[in-house]
């Protein structure tokens, strides 16, 4: 008989189990601070729970951690990680530090592929194989959070759902992970260290609104027309902007939370003054701020990055209106870190 993942039962859950299994429910209490204040990757780890329970646990349930398969720094600090899940699938996630080490940010993936095949991105060049488990993208932050500590002697101070795959379609498991990553049994980081990014999944926002989240909304959008958004983002045909915009004031008006625009700039595609209005003009249906970002060259794919000048121009302007504009340079580019370039390589 297959085994359960233990980490899937909430602390009600495992009590249960435990106290049916004639012990007190205390013990419960204790298991889950081995799995999620301590880490634990084995029963073993777990000093203070009597064997007779643990042999008893181990009969039924197991857990599945995630494992670093291959690591690569950058010459700007950069980390990349190859993680391997329990079946041997390899997603990835990345180490970022900032240039004054003031910041590290954890970017990591939530599932294995990516079903949304835009069409600037390395990561939709594959399939969508499965989503992750909470477990697994809690283990990517541990693993990310341990780095930063041990190289540079640094706490994480952010963490970014930007790797592999498209954090809202799967939801349960992505909301269930920053649960665990704020809770004071868990790794205690405040949700305002957290960003959920989507390519615009519109009801999945509303979904985000009702369900009152702590943490912080980025939407990909890298185009503010219907027609070039289309050509990059095959989503936007089933999310438009209009639906999009409708989905962000629901989600203002409940939350009053701004969101942040992230906006790949491509040369002589999405570059210009016309762009950058179009842009301006979406950023005031609610409080928010844009994001802009290098493009990052993926192997096989026909864009490029815009240039200095154009750069400037676009981001002048999108100020000029009042916006705050922050331009994202790129990290990590030659180990393919950077923003777009997730691959399994």
């Amino acid at each position: 008989m297959s085994k359960k993942n233990i980490r899937t039962l909430t602390l009600e859950q495992l009590q249960k189990v435990v106290v049916e299994m004639g012990d007190k429910p205390f013990r419960a209490k204790q298991i889950y601070h081995w799995i999620w204040q301590k880490t634990a990757h084995s029963f073993d780890e777990m000093l203070n729970i009597p064997k007779k329970l643990l042999n008893q646990i181990k009969e039924s349930y197991e857990i599945l951690p995630v494992q670093i398969a291959k690591k690569q720094v950058s010459k700007d600090g950069t980390v990349k990680f190859g993680f391997q899940l329990h079946e041997g699938h390899i997603i990835e996630g990345v180490l970022i530090p900032s240039p004054d080490l003031s910041r590290m940010t954890a970017c990591v993936s939530s599932q294995v592929g990516c079903s949304l095949a835009c069409s600037f991105c390395a990561t939709g060049l594959l399939d969508r194989k499965r989503n992750l488990t909470a477990d697994e993208i809690f283990d990517q932050v541990v693993f990310i959070k341990r780095e930063a500590e041990q190289r540079y002697n640094q706490p994480l101070t952010n963490i970014v759902y930007m790797g592999m795959g498209e954090p809202l379609l799967n939801y349960k498991e992505v909301v269930r992970s920053t649960e665990r990553i704020t809770a004071p049994d868990g790794l205690n980081m405040s949700p305002k260290r957290i960003t959920v990014s989507t390519a615009g999944i519109s009801k999945m926002i509303r979904k985000l609104a009702d369900d009152d989240t702590k943490f912080n909304l980025a939407l990909s959008l890298h185009a503010a027309n219907d027609q070039k958004r289309n050509e990059i983002m095959a989503i936007n045909e089933s999310n438009s902007l209009e639906v999009l915009a409708d989905a962000l004031r629901y989600y203002y008006e409940k939350l009053g939370r701004q969101v942040t625009y992230e906006y790949i700039a491509f040369n002589s595609f999405n570059d210009s003054i016309e762009d950058a209005k179009e842009l301006v003009k979406f950023c005031k249906i609610i409080p928010s701020k844009v994001n802009i970002i290098e493009y990052n060259t993926v192997a096989g794919l026909n864009f490029f990055k815009t240039t200095e000048d154009r750069l400037e121009k676009f981001q002048n302007y999108v100020e000029s209106q009042g916006i705050t504009a922050t331009l994202r340079r790129s990290r990590g580019k030659d180990i393919d870190a950077a923003c777009g370039q997730l691959a399994n390589k």
